[in-house]
């Protein structure tokens, strides 16, 4: 069996954390319950104290060795069409402010993330209520949904009230760039498993699994937003921070990480790049 030395591209970071954005890492955790299992301290003292006690309980009114009744776990109640007040948005008010927020006009001018006709959906969330409604009971209830529109390279947000289904307001944004939605993310690694600076991220996968990588469903996949810097990418990125682009921190499915921190996936442009420093 020849020994396997990660020579490539992106590099398996084998049980590691990798740093998101450069400076955020994984945590490692100590699973309670393990340091001084076997000797006699206070936790074993505390654990026949606890024990004991629960035999005095099923001593008690029931006799001696009483059965304990079992614990009961009540369903959640359904959950309705409509919230009222400041309940969290139903999957029907989702749903339904999704469809109102996107007309005739925005989906025939707007592109999705895979340049598909319509904006990219980020986000639907319960909109705070107006100054004057905080201490109306029967405020009408906002959700506020964003979208990026790959053809403008914009943020759209809009508002709209979830009663009468009217949108309230709208505002276009250049060169913001919120956190990247699973959808966008899926896209990038679509686009760099099928580009030649991938090469490193599909021989690293085929290093950990023995398998092709194909398809992003192989990984578990998280993002940060990448904005040029000056000298730090080269100019082929120049634009990112307008145009949507990232870099992908890969997770093998059940497996490593992979290393691919100086790549650069500008979505806008559809193109892949390595940052000079990298």
């Amino acid at each position: 069996m020849r020994t396997i030395v990660h020579r490539h591209l992106g590099k398996v970071v084998a049980g590691a954390a990798v740093a998101v954005a450069g400076t955020a890492a994984m945590v490692a955790i100590t699973l309670p319950g393990t340091a001084g299992a076997d000797d006699g301290g206070p936790a074993r003292t505390e654990q026949r104290a606890a024990g004991e006690g629960a035999q005095g309980a099923a001593s008690g009114p029931g006799g001696p060795g009483a059965a304990v009744a079992p614990g009961v776990v009540e369903q959640a109640p359904a959950e309705g069409k409509k919230g009222t007040g400041r309940d969290p948005l139903t999957d029907d008010e989702i749903a339904r402010v999704e469809s109102l927020a996107v007309d005739r006009r925005m989906a025939a001018a707007a592109e999705d993330v895979e340049g598909d006709r319509g904006p990219q959906r980020l986000a639907v969330d319960l909109a705070e209520p107006a100054a004057d409604e905080l201490d109306d009971p029967h405020a009408p209830r906002r959700a506020v949904v964003t979208f990026y529109d790959y053809r403008a390279d914009a943020l759209v947000t809009r508002t709209v009230d979830l009663d009468s289904g009217k949108i309230e307001t709208t505002t276009t944004q250049h060169g913001v760039q919120p956190p990247l939605s699973a959808a966008e993310n899926a896209e990038a690694a679509r686009l760099l498993i099928a580009d030649p600076l991938g090469a490193g991220l599909r021989a690293d996968f085929k290093d950990a699994t023995g398998k092709d990588l194909t398809s992003p469903d192989q990984l578990l996949l998280n993002s940060a937003v990448y904005r040029a810097a000056p000298g730090a990418q080269p100019a082929v990125l120049d634009a990112c921070g307008t145009h949507r682009c990232l870099r992908l921190f890969p997770k093998v499915v059940n497996g490593p990480w992979i290393d691919t921190r100086h790549l650069v996936i500008d979505l806008s442009a559809r193109k892949v790049a390595a940052l000079d420093h990298g």
